[in-house]
């Protein structure tokens, strides 16, 4: 453990006594976002991305480790674990270096140096190794032998630079020299596969593509990849074959006399014919990974953004799922989101239909005390949108689009059929929509995240890594929210700081039995919440009209005391001392200093009381589309309309503006000026000015601008109007395609094509 620390101390620049304290938490059982908020003295106020990136360091060692054991393991069975070998085997940092000195002995199926070893070459091919000042004329006459397959001189000869190709292909320095020279200097090449250009248009960008490996980003990599598997590209990553044989001899070549002249052609044919598919391999997955990474990193980010839009709060909402031939779903939800009716209405078949929808939402509003109207931003949501709007109800009646992805997931889930066992899909599918308006989070929980649709080749990634990340971001998001625990969903639980879905359904079993809970302690009666549970989660779980005005706040039931201590030196008790800021004011926190809560903690309890439960999220503004759009055909280029942003990528941002089709707002027309990390401008859910710049609806493609001057030019491959770009790697015409509620939306014929 004592060595993690060090090596996660210098690779993620912090000191090694916070990385050891947060280390021992993590394996006390600690939670990420209990350490972060409530062990802030411990690890030197490290945040949750610290903590994580040591838990994984951790991980990441530990795995390490098993594998070291696993090899000495190996070679210990069959008698070949030395000192020296046991001694490079601790010394490995890196799993490719374990794996480098681990390849001269690992079982090999039958190879060209094993069959020239079968035949009594391998002295033959040591002499030449360690004499290559000398001839090896005499020598090699004295392995010829008929009846080991070895007819003459020239036949020896092959086989020993046969064995002499593979020690080098083994040698664990010239594996890792390899390795480096690749990271450096490969190029990574897409060509089409001859006869497939048709079939394989949406690939066209990259028939004939190269550029740096180390500079290619994360898209194009996966795009590339994509292209491989689905059999229309072929993908090299290769550096200039010249300079990597070259460094080889440098290494293994002594002289250029005859045995020396050996040895060189064994190096060339040890680089072609074993370490440069090795090593392609190798930088093909160190590609992947690097691009895995950069594209979790993007889809964590965009459902941070989602799960922590702004909510409507507690409002009596309609839900209205949009639809034209079977009709629109019609729901009723209450101030708690139960469903108190669903109906359907029809806003295109005829007058009468007509006529009767309008009916049918006045009464509905006036029936039910509607407040706000959910719409979800499908199909036919704009005309939708658009009747609502006409049937004149009162200015202070909310109507909104609401981001619908995934919410068919859910109406077909276990947890939408748990929810409403006698309601077909629709109705879920509406009552989801109501939701989401009302708590974002709370509603988009109860969906695998992959679901939401707001990845960048969520597909292709790891999916293992990218399950992790988004669970991380989850967690993060419930816990920094808090969690009201009388009203509050099983999924939603379930995510908060050391509960599991099992002890979530024991407390919704408890509270249905025992009615809501009344106090913070009253967890502990629930089965299966133990001490370590409750240390955990306590803090994230709200009590709001309980008997403890502190179960309704961030405070920790541990320092309940602390805050009794501070009101009585107030002269007053808790509940006077939340509502009144000048007392507060007057409260010196040094005095309250112990060994175990520092300035950090007391400074969090004393806006928690200011501000007890606060809502790190946004206030809610309604947001309109413009009147004017409501399909593609009324898009002009030259018209600056509002939209909103539904998904950020690393060559741009896909922004909804009401026409049914997201527009791509490409990385060069985010800003004025140069953006480098689209991420850093835009974020999923932002409201935006956009100009448009290109309009083709039999494409599906729109072409959009951020920018408070944007100005087109004359692509000389697409023979259109484009944005300009400042990435000098990009080809000119180089096209992009959204992709919209996980499923794939033309947007473009090709790179476009390609993003899901």
């Amino acid at each position: 453990m004592t060595d993690y620390i060090s090596k996660l101390s210098a690779e993620l620049s912090l000191e090694p006594h916070r990385v050891e304290a947060a280390a021992k938490l993590l394996s006390d059982g600690a939670t990420v976002p209990f350490i972060a908020r409530y062990r802030k003295e411990a690890t030197g106020t490290l945040d949750e991305i610290q903590i994580a990136a040591i838990r994984d360091g951790l991980e990441r060692y530990k795995a390490l480790d098993e594998r070291r054991e696993s090899i000495k393991s190996s070679l210990k069975e069959r008698n070949l674990l030395s000192g020296d070998i046991e001694k490079a085997l601790d010394a490995a940092d890196t799993l490719a270096r374990l794996e480098d000195i681990y390849q001269p002995f690992k079982p090999k199926r039958r190879t060209r140096a094993t069959i020239a070893r079968e035949r009594g070459l391998e002295n033959l091919a040591a002499f030449i190794f360690e004499n290559q000042d000398s001839d090896f004329s005499l020598e090699a006459e004295k392995f010829i032998d008929a009846d080991k397959e070895v007819p003459d001189a020239e036949t020896a000869l092959s086989g020993a630079r046969d064995i002499i190709a593979e020690m080098v292909g083994d040698n664990p320095d010239a594996r890792c020299a390899m390795r480096e020279y690749f990271e450096k200097e490969a190029i990574l090449t897409s060509k089409v596969i001859s006869g497939k250009e048709e079939e394989g248009s949406k690939y066209r960008d990259y028939f004939d593509w190269s550029q740096p490996a180390k500079d290619a980003p994360s898209h194009r990599i996966l795009a590339i990849r994509r292209g491989e598997s689905e059999g229309f590209l072929i993908m090299r990553v290769l550096p200039d074959g010249d300079g990597a044989v070259s460094l080889l001899k440098k290494m293994f070549v002594k002289s250029s006399a005859p045995c020396g002249l050996q040895v060189a052609a064994a190096v060339e044919d040890s680089y072609k014919r074993l370490l440069l598919p090795t090593t392609e391999t190798y930088m093909r997955l160190e590609m992947k990974k690097r691009a895995d990474d950069e594209a979790v990193k993007i889809f964590a980010g965009n459902v941070r953004e989602l799960l922590m839009a702004a909510p409507l709060g507690q409002k009596k909402v309609m839900g209205i799922d949009p639809g034209f031939r079977t009709g629109c779903k019609v729901v009723c939800l209450d101030a708690q989101g139960a469903l108190l009716f669903h109906d359907v209405i029809y806003i295109v078949q005829s007058d009468a239909k007509l006529n009767e929808a309008k009916d049918k939402i006045l009464g509905l509003c006036a029936r039910f005390g509607i407040e706000a109207i959910a719409i979800g931003n499908g199909t036919a949501s704009r005309e939708t949108e658009a009747f609502v709007r006409s049937l004149g109800l009162p200015n202070s009646m909310k109507i909104v689009m609401v981001n619908e992805s995934g919410a068919s997931i859910y109406s077909a889930s276990d947890v939408a059929r748990e929810e409403f066992p006698d309601q077909d899909i629709t109705v879920r599918g509406a009552v989801s929509i109501g939701r989401r308006l009302m708590d974002p989070l709370a509603e988009l929980v109860k969906i695998d995240p992959r679901s939401i649709g707001v990845g960048q080749y969520q597909h292709d990634v790891n999916q293992i890594l990218l399950k992790r990340s988004l669970d991380d971001t989850v967690i993060s998001c419930v816990n920094s929210v808090g969690v009201e625990v009388n009203t509050a969903s099983k999924q939603l639980l379930s995510y908060v700081s050391g509960l599991n879905s099992s002890v979530a359904a024991n407390i919704i079993e408890y509270r249905t039995a025992n009615g809501a809970f009344k106090t913070r302690k009253q967890l502990a009666e629930v089965r299966g919440l133990g001490a370590k549970t409750f240390e955990q989660s306590a803090g994230f779980l709200r009590i709001h009209g309980g008997e403890n005005p502190l179960d309704a706040s961030a405070v920790h039931p541990e320092r309940y005391a602390l805050v009794e201590r501070m009101a009585k030196d107030m002269g007053t008790d808790v509940k006077t001392l939340m509502r009144d800021e000048k007392l507060r004011s007057r409260i010196d926190l040094k005095q309250y200093v112990s060994e175990d809560v520092g300035l950090p903690t007391l400074k969090d309890i004393l806006r928690e009381l200011g501000k007890p439960g606060r809502d790190p999220r946004e206030k809610f503004e309604a947001f309109e589309f413009s009147n004017e759009v409501h399909s593609m055909e009324d898009l002009r280029e030259g018209m600056r309309l509002p939209g909103v942003v539904t998904n950020v990528t690393a060559f741009g941002a896909f922004v909804d503006v009401g026409a049914h089709q997201d527009g791509l707002v490409h990385i060069s027309e985010l800003a004025d000026t140069f953006v480098s990390d689209p991420n850093a401008v835009v974020k999923p859910g932002m409201r935006v000015s956009v100009y448009v710049l290109e309009v083709d609806v039999p494409r599906k493609r729109i072409s959009l601008s951020m920018k408070s001057n944007p100005q087109k030019r004359v692509s000389p491959r697409a023979g259109g109007a484009m944005p300009a770009s400042p990435d000098s790697r990009l080809k000119p015409g180089k096209r992009f395609q959204s992709e919209r509620r996980g499923n794939d939306r033309p947007f473009g014929n090709s790179l476009g094509d390609l993003f899901k």
